[in-house]
């Protein structure tokens, strides 16, 4: 392994060099310049010390994205403490299992969270803390109640005069094997494993998206987060590369709706964005084909002499949609729309999808927007290897390994699933299924615990059967579960369309009969769709937008 940086010092380098550029926006609220931050983190180490909290210590943290709760994330870091992301989606059952598993010894919590999480639950907590305002939720030490509402006293008896840029010094890691954070995967069968990632992780995945992105962003450039920080895609790509960049970073901390979203992009205008393939999706289908699936639309765009100016007129208003001043969009996360992704292509937009996973924290695939291959999901990113396992990798699909820095140490308390998940020459196997050509561009398949079984043995992709069928008339989102030897299509329509064109349940059923019909028709045999079932709530999904399957199955 080369020779690792400390990604402490990097994070104490972005904010003497920034002292005083904007960091952390809460959209519609206040902004923390990059000295606010690191006043407020030095307010928190006081608390820790003061609470006796030591290094190695697991702090968890647990709410909306936010900027107090990036500050309370970079002051664990800087300390020499683990930092324990939730996702604030997570049931309040969920947050206590976590919080016992990993041993955290304090707890952020949001106001949401707040109301969530039952303190008699969680009995090894030392202390629960509001992030607003770092107020205490609970104390079960003297020493945590004292050095809280002492903390001020304290903080002007280290910095009796000022605080300024010389008195900035973090904690350096030993080396990049060290434990920075336990990530509990959001998962989407069954209980998450707690992904310890290691500081060099952190460093890779930051060097990384310097080397792709580090002279198109600029200092000062601004991102709005909209993916949870506490799943790895949102962390690194949102949140920390922007940090150490001197990027400034707006949380969207309210429920990030496609309308908000929308507003969002024009008012901040981001350099880059980083999205999941539904939040990029729901805007194209709203806000961008009803302005041109039109006949006057269609017409123009199927004139050779005239259609070149069109797709560049609308290639124009989407990028206006995201704000008009972005660089690229970088899609990862989940399994792209063909239809969506086609049309994007058609007009030339400027996106791209990358690939990655909790364990690798997060990048394993990325390819610039101007070289990525449509349909794949890029090349193995910078520091990284990528092989399939298969005897014709080109070909026949096998389970996509990765290899490099950005590999997790391991599960949490789990030797026997580390086993399972890291082999003897330290490749990562990813449980997805792919292919990769003579370029080195992957193309996944699927889960392969997603798999299913065809009547003589053939393997078949409920993903792939999902996205023509998520194509289709009335179509917001579909599971292919197997029953039997039957396949069956679980669908949500979109109930808005059908009210506005005045359709009855009975229409419904029948647009959706037409679309069984027309899908089985672009299918093999084995794969024909037996039923169609409509639901009337949209499918239960993990935060980063994944379908539970395996509520459905």
């Amino acid at each position: 392994m080369e020779n690792v940086p400390s990604f402490n010092q990097l994070i104490q380098r972005s904010i003497v060099n920034n002292w005083d550029l904007d960091a952390l926006t809460d959209y519609k609220g206040a902004t923390l310049q990059f000295h606010d931050v690191a006043r407020k983190i030095e307010k928190l180490h006081i608390l820790f010390e003061n609470s006796g909290v030591v290094r190695g210590d697991k702090i968890a943290l647990c709410g909306r994205n936010s900027s107090q709760w990036a500050v309370a994330f970079l002051a664990t870091l800087t300390y020499g403490a683990v930092a324990v992301p939730i996702l604030h989606e997570f049931t309040g059952d969920q947050i206590h299992n976590i919080v016992n598993h990993s041993d955290a010894k304090l707890l952020f919590v949001g106001d949401h969270v707040a109301t969530q999480v039952d303190p008699t639950k969680m009995p090894h907590l030392e202390g629960i803390i509001n992030n607003p305002d770092y107020s205490l939720m609970l104390s079960r030490t003297d020493k945590l109640t004292y050095a809280r509402e002492h903390l001020n006293e304290l903080y002007g008896k280290k910095f009796p005069k000022y605080f300024r840029k010389e008195h900035v010094n973090y904690y350096t890691e030993a080396n990049g094997e060290e434990m920075a954070m336990i990530n509990y995967t959001s998962g989407t069968t069954g209980f998450s494993k707690g992904v310890m990632i290691p500081y060099r992780a952190l460093w890779s995945n930051y060097d990384f998206a310097e080397h792709v992105l580090g002279t198109i962003v600029n200092t000062g450039d601004r991102i709005i987060s909209i993916l949870p920080m506490a799943h790895m895609y949102g962390m690194a790509f949102e949140f920390l590369f922007e940090f150490l960049h001197g990027c400034h970073v707006y949380y969207l901390n309210r429920i990030p709706s496609p309308a908000i979203i929308a507003q969002a992009f024009a008012e901040v205008k981001p350099k880059i964005i980083i999205a999941v393939p539904l939040v990029i999706e729901k805007i194209i289908r709203k806000k961008v084909f009803p302005k041109i699936q039109n006949n006057r639309m269609r017409l123009l765009m199927s004139m050779p002499v005239i259609s070149k100016k069109v797709r560049e007129k609308i290639c124009e208003e989407v990028v206006k949609a995201f704000g008009g001043e972005l660089y690229e969009v970088i899609i990862g996360g989940a399994a792209f729309n063909h239809e969506v992704e086609s049309f994007l292509k058609k007009i030339d937009f400027p996106y791209t999808v990358g690939y990655g996973a909790t364990e690798c924290a997060p990048i394993i695939c990325y390819r610039d927007w101007h070289t990525f291959a449509p349909g794949s999901c890029g090349q193995a990113a910078y520091h990284m290897e990528v092989k399939v396992n298969s005897a014709d990798p080109a070909n026949v699909p096998g389970e996509i390994l990765a290899k490099g820095p950005n590999v997790m140490l391991g599960y949490y308390k789990n030797e026997e699933a580390t086993a399972e998940a890291i082999d003897k020459d330290g490749w990562y196997h990813t449980g997805d299924l792919g292919t990769i050509d003579h370029d080195g561009n992957v193309y996944i398949n699927g889960r392969s615990k997603n798999m299913l079984l065809g009547p003589n043995g053939q393997n078949i992709y409920p993903e792939e059967i999902e996205d023509r069928l998520n194509s289709m008339a009335l179509v917001v989102e579909s599971v292919i579960v197997q029953r039997d030897t039957k396949l069956v299509g679980l669908v949500y329509p979109d109930y808005d369309e059908a009210q506005n064109m005045r359709f009855t349940d009975e229409d419904i059923r029948n647009v959706m009969e037409q679309n069984r019909q027309q899908l089985n028709e672009q299918l093999p045999a084995y794969e024909k769709v037996s039923e169609i079932e409509l639901r009337t709530e949209e499918f239960e999904k993990t935060p980063k937008r994944s379908i539970k399957r395996f509520l459905y199955k």
